[in-house]
């Protein structure tokens, strides 16, 4: 669609609609919060709320919303579609999956869609996709030989058929999962909230006078694509390349990237990467990496946009089938993110010098750490808690203290864990000299240590990033110091479920963020400033910045 045939909305009125169904989709967003049942949905926010247009093209997303999710949805939308399409549905249905090779990539990720009817046709969809409490299969975690074992698939299917629930499907779900309460209760949560958007979105249109919004969505997808033409089209056109070893689990995974900027276009090719592997649940789906590869694109050329699937068009990705960036059913992929988190450090890698200011050095990753099992004065509980490492700097930033990267979860408060699960936080500090050195220092990592303070032995899992494969500085900066993970004082190294027995102790040493630009450049006063918030030891500061030997 050219510039010239679009509808004509003026930029004032576009701005306040957009923002308004922004509002709608923040509120959707807040509904979930307070009705959810579980840690992971209502502490962790691992969920996301997205409106879509009537073709399944995502319009917007709630502020707080992962990313990722936004470019996803709509791609799962399409494929749910093709099985239930537009024209066959009734208000009050609501369609589903957790298939991650249609939805987000591991069976927890469920997908839930809801038509809105506005005059007797479908003028929108509400999407969530959240990350529920358990799907059954094995109890673990980054072990598993297939996705048999990660859980129950449930291909696209209705929920709710004009407004009643399929009885089969809770059951299946229900009796499939060790912690049904939570699961379930999450479901219709998220359902619920879709009716709380359904009648805002109906709102907007009877004060605007609107019989859809289809033209508002032309006019979005247009104006974001447009824009992030222009942005591409500064930079300089070239063939950028980086390889990058990760962690993996057992074995070191390679990433390999090639982006090419071409006019107002980026290609990104995988070619390179390792195959997949049976080993661990590491493997990525396509939706994932494509997700992935968008997000540092999108926070560098055009932070301040909303995200909505007109900003990705002009970004092509390609991932060899079989490669670990793109698996082949039944590979496991329940641990996908330990992956799919360091896609960012390969891209950036590439192309830090055509982005300049934007290009972030490595971070310290996601930790998830949960627990589950039975305990007196807590019953069946199953508990997350999503803490991170310090984050990478930047051309002109300091990297940041532990925060989400590259989403943005957050970490359950203590005193919610403690409450919900019989286990004690015993402490939560910053570990200093954990962040790698450069003209901007990266974030320092954190350490955490839980303590079973319950009589029964329970489950525990954690899933470490970086305890071999330190985070990548750029321009000369230095890598972060990697992680580690301690149980009752040991190093380990392997993370099967670990029996989390009376008085056991586990301690995550959680990594620093990388430096960028070489540490000799670093102004002495910003050496001093980082010892006295005790970032680093005066030895470091002696090591890494010569700062001693300057002042004599």
């Amino acid at each position: 669609m050219t510039a010239s045939s679009l509808p004509d909305i003026d930029p004032i009125t576009l701005e306040i609609q957009w923002q308004r169904l922004i509002a709608i989709m923040d509120e959707v967003d807040n509904a979930v919060i307070r009705t959810s049942f579980s840690t992971i949905v209502g502490e962790s926010h691992d969920f996301a709320c997205i409106l879509l247009d009537h073709n399944g093209a995502s319009i917007c997303q709630s502020s707080f919303s992962p990313p990722d999710f936004c470019v996803i949805l709509p791609r799962t939308a399409k494929i749910i579609l093709q099985k239930f399409p537009v024209d066959s549905l009734r208000e009050g249905d609501v369609l589903f999956t957790n298939d991650p090779w249609i939805a987000a990539g591991h069976l927890p990720d469920y997908a839930i869609l809801t038509p809105i009817f506005h005059h007797g046709k479908v003028v929108a969809f509400m999407g969530t996709i959240a990350h529920v409490s358990d799907v059954g299969g094995h109890s673990g975690d980054i072990i598993a030989p297939d996705v048999f074992t990660e859980g129950v698939c449930v291909p696209p299917a209705k929920l709710y058929e004009a407004g009643e629930e399929n009885e089969l499907l809770f059951e299946i779900i229900g009796q499939n999962c060790r912690v049904p309460d939570l699961v379930l209760g999450d479901v219709r949560a998220i359902a619920g909230t879709h009716q709380v958007g359904s009648r805002r979105l109906k709102e907007f249109l009877a004060d605007y006078q609107l019989t859809d919004i289809a033209d508002l969505s032309q006019v979005i997808h247009h104006r974001s694509e447009a824009l992030m033409r222009q942005r591409i089209s500064e930079l300089p056109d070239g063939v950028f390349e980086f390889g990058l070893d990760i962690d993996g689990y057992i074995d070191i995974v390679h990433l390999h990237a090639e982006v090419e900027v071409k006019g107002s276009d980026i290609y990104v090719d995988y070619q390179g990467t390792s195959p997949q592997t049976k080993k661990a649940a590491i493997n990525c789906v396509y939706n994932v990496t494509y997700s992935s590869t968008l997000y540092p694109f999108k926070c560098a050329l055009a932070s301040s946009i909303p995200n909505n699937e007109g900003l990705f068009r002009p970004i092509h990705v390609s991932a060899p089938e079989g490669s670990i960036l793109n698996c082949t059913f039944p590979h496991p992929v329940n641990a996908r993110a330990k992956t799919t988190n360091n896609i960012n450090q390969v891209i950036f890698g590439a192309v830090w010098p055509a982005l300049g200011e934007h290009a972030q050095a490595g971070s310290g990753s996601i930790w998830p750490f949960s627990v589950s099992g039975q305990a007196p004065g807590y019953g069946t509980f199953s508990v997350h808690i999503l803490p991170h490492g310090g984050r990478g700097s930047m051309r002109d930033l300091d990297g940041l203290v532990p925060i989400a990267f590259p989403h943005n979860s957050v970490v359950t408060p203590v005193e919610v864990m403690e409450s919900r699960a019989p286990v004690v936080i015993l402490n939560k500090e910053l570990l200093p000299d954990s962040a790698g050195a450069g003209r901007r220092r990266g974030g320092v990592g954190q350490l955490m240590t839980f303590k079973n303070v319950s009589e029964v032995t329970f489950n525990a899992r954690v899933r470490p990033d970086k305890v071999f494969c330190a985070p990548p500085g750029l321009g000369g900066g230095q890598p972060g110091k990697v992680g580690e993970v301690r149980f009752n004082g040991e190093v380990i190294t392997e993370f099967p479920i670990l029996p989390f027995r009376p008085g056991d102790e586990i301690e995550l040493r959680m990594p620093g963020g990388a430096g960028f630009g070489p540490a000799s450049e670093r102004e002495p006063e910003l050496v001093r400033a980082d010892l006295e918030l005790g970032y680093i030891s005066v030895e470091n500061a002696r090591h890494e910045y010569g700062l001693e030997a300057e002042e004599n």
